[in-house]
């Protein structure tokens, strides 16, 4: 009788198997979201940073 843990590799092969055509197209779509969050957070500290250096400029004389 199988183990519960080589039904899981069983399982997990034939998952691999049936998705392969899939998963580069998954990759993609999960690495379109982080690319985005990251060009923002970016933007966000590149705004902060031209905030300050606003700030500390003197006042013209």
């Amino acid at each position: 009788m199988f183990v519960l843990s080589e039904l899981a590799i069983i399982l997990i092969v034939v998952i691999a198997v049936l998705a392969a055509k899939k998963l580069p197209e998954l990759a993609r779509s999960a690495g379109k979201p982080a690319r985005i969050l990251k060009a923002e957070a970016r933007a966000m500290k590149e705004m902060k940073q031209e905030q300050g250096s606003a700030g500390e400029q003197p006042a013209p004389a």
